[in-house]
């Protein structure tokens, strides 16, 4: 494991339950601002999916991920869902839900 994908995880660890951050949310938080598509690739073999919530993480426009590593994108949207936030036509409203701090 690389310390990029430490960074990624520990930053996504950060992400309260209820809300979301984007991509790139979460590669500026770890110190890479330029990684967003980097995080993605760290997320999608995320080793810890039960104490990393992979599923917080969205596209910055708030759609989810067609291609989500863990189950796919009706279980992120169950994830997401069971986890308080709402989710219409696999969106996210990112300014009702996405974190500003991490």
């Amino acid at each position: 494991m690389t310390d990029f994908q430490l960074k990624v995880y520990e930053t996504v660890q950060r992400i309260p339950a209820g809300c979301v951050a984007s991509y790139s949310r979460v590669a500026e938080a770890a110190g890479y601002p330029r990684a967003a598509r980097a995080v993605g690739n760290a997320l999608h073999v995320n080793p810890f999916p039960d104490t990393v919530p992979c599923f917080r993480v969205v596209h910055g426009d708030g759609s989810l991920c067609s291609s989500f590593a863990f189950g796919g994108i009706n279980e992120q949207r169950r994830l997401l869902e069971d986890d308080g936030v709402e989710v219409v036509n696999y969106k996210v409203d990112m300014r009702e839900y996405g974190v500003e701090e991490l």
